[in-house]
């Protein structure tokens, strides 16, 4: 049974919801779910704004959304938080951005260790800042033993230089006997992936309007279900979740083949 949410502030509003969690919890829910969060610096442009507020608006959306992430029994939820281009930004952004995981998990990861959520992170670690590294990786330790939702961030993190890092591993491998030519295949790559304890994300959200992947999980979103949505991150809801979640749940995931059904024509 799922747990009512404490950001959910008004009764019609928190029925509402509850009502639409319950019907969700029916049916197979998405395990893993990548969300590439967009529109924050928009958002603090609409209204007048310096973008590094539309960023801290944003840290709060995550918040309540890895919440109901937890509420829908979603094993992995990763964000995609800053990708290996996001270092071309300037740098008092690129500044307040690093000094965000700090601020966020400094104030989250109590509720987080509450409520059962476990902390790692993907990407490219030795770059981030001293003190990047340190929030992300106390919040990591403090919350291996964790078993309920994996809050997955993706910092510093790029898929072609992902999959470029997994073929030189592997190329080193075969050359130093380890690895034969014959053993490579899709399973074998996908342990080279910083993914590797990861399933691939079932269901893949993108905020703000864009249709494109900006270099996120390139191997990993080959039959990733792909949900778009104008909304701009920090307006992100609960409701919004939910819906893409319910989409998810009306498609059907073929992998290539054919469902009983049709398989019968």
């Amino acid at each position: 049974m799922f747990k009512k949410m404490k950001l959910w502030n008004t009764p019609v509003k928190r029925n509402t919801i509850n009502e639409r969690v319950t019907r969700i919890l029916e049916q197979p829910c998405p395990e893993h779910v990548a969300i590439i969060m967009d529109g924050n610096g928009r958002w603090a442009k609409k209204r007048a704004l310096p973008r590094v507020a539309g960023h801290h608006e944003g840290m709060r959306t995550v918040r309540k959304i890895t919440m109901l992430a937890n509420q829908l029994n979603i094993k992995t939820l990763t964000l995609y938080a800053f990708s290996t281009e996001n270092w071309k930004r300037p740098k008092f952004e690129v500044d307040y951005l690093m000094g965000l995981p700090e601020e966020f998990l400094g104030s989250f990861l109590p509720e987080l260790i509450e409520e059962n959520v476990r902390v790692t992170m993907i990407g490219e670690e030795s770059r981030l800042p001293q003190k990047t590294r340190k929030a992300v990786d106390d919040a990591i330790g403090k919350t291996a033993k964790n078993t309920g939702l994996n809050l997955n961030f993706a910092l510093n993190y790029g898929g072609r230089a992902e999959i470029i890092d997994a073929v030189k591993s592997i190329a080193n491998d075969v050359k130093n006997e380890a690895l034969t030519i014959e053993d490579i295949n899709g399973p074998c790559f996908s342990r080279y992936l910083m993914t590797q304890a990861l399933s691939d994300p079932d269901l893949l959200i993108r905020t703000s309007g864009e249709l494109r992947l900006s270099n996120f999980m390139l191997w990993q979103i080959a039959y990733t279900e792909l949900w778009f949505t104008d909304v701009l991150w920090p307006d992100f809801s609960e409701t919004h979740l939910i819906e893409a979640v319910e989409a998810f749940q009306q498609r059907t995931r073929r992998y290539g083949g054919l469902n009983d059904e049709e398989s019968k024509r």
